[in-house]
């Protein structure tokens, strides 16, 4: 005899929370939470049931919700995620913030989304500045492929690139460059707990301070800025002195940071070099 969807929820909330049990079960069956509420006492197909079970148990062993859905939200929409990226996270959306209001006053602003993963900066930011130039760039020819298709599912333009940081842009300059690079150091114990322990080691350490990729993007950035462009990037919850550090010594100005909403230092940003009117990072 078939379980009904409330008997199938009952059970596999005694591994994990009812409200990620929904999320799953809406997946396998492709329905809303109020199609659940109202078809409680349904029978639940067992090719549903086995399915459902199935990443139940996944989730149960700490395998990210967002993976198993195949979806994240992010400033309001619905990005599609798999293990070959970073999953988005709240906290990314102070960078997009910073920079849609640093870029107020500037028509067509052009914008390069370093280390773009899923797309989803690059994406925002295409839908956020309707008329901005975006180019999106990834090591990972599997997050491209991401970014592009969630791209194509927002109906935003940006241009991919395949590129290990700045490589292969050539002598191209942005009015701004964001970036969500790997920050945690190599050893840190977090790596091997939680949904960190699923999501792609590059998107995710850099070096054994964590600064590699951040010491990297702020040196080389500066050749790839307009005058008076500006770069923000997100960074550890304890490396905001050696952000404003490296941002000084690679002879950036107006130098900004940011605090996320559990009034962490966060992002961290400049201008290169300061231009009355440029409506960057002003």
């Amino acid at each position: 005899m078939e379980d009904s969807i409330a008997a199938a929820l009952k059970a596999a909330r005694t591994a994990i929370p009812i409200g990620e049990a929904r999320l799953l079960l809406r997946q396998v069956l492709g329905c809303s939470a109020a199609y659940l509420e109202a078809h409680s006492d349904d029978a639940l197909p067992t090719e549903a049931a086995v399915r459902f079970s199935a990443l139940a148990r996944r989730r149960a062993a700490g395998e990210p919700i967002a993976y198993l859905t195949g979806f994240r939200e992010f400033y309001g929409r619905d990005f599609a995620v798999s293990p070959e990226v970073l999953i988005p996270r709240p906290e990314t959306e102070l960078l997009v913030d910073l920079a849609v209001s640093s870029l107020r006053g500037i028509r067509s602003p052009s914008v390069l989304d370093l280390g773009t993963g899923s797309g989803c900066i690059a994406v925002t930011l295409a839908l956020e500045l309707e008329l901005a130039e975006i180019t999106a760039s990834d090591i990972s020819p599997d997050a491209l492929a991401m970014a592009r298709l969630n791209a194509s599912w927002q109906s935003a333009d940006i241009r991919c690139v395949h590129s290990d940081w700045f490589e292969a842009l050539g002598d191209t300059q942005y009015h701004l460059i964001v970036a969500n690079p790997p920050y945690i150091p190599s050893g840190d114990p977090h790596l091997n707990q939680g949904d960190l322990r699923f999501e792609p080691p590059r998107a995710l350490a850099s070096g054994v301070d964590g600064l590699a990729a951040i010491r990297r993007i702020v040196e080389d950035s500066i050749h790839h800025l307009l005058p008076g462009g500006g770069l923000w990037f997100e960074h550890g919850y304890d490396q905001a002195d050696q952000a404003r550090t490296l941002l000084q010594e690679a002879g950036y100005s107006s130098i900004e940071q940011h605090r996320d909403l559990a009034g962490i230092i966060r992002v961290s940003g400049g201008r290169l070099v300061p231009a009355l009117g440029s409506g960057v990072l002003a």
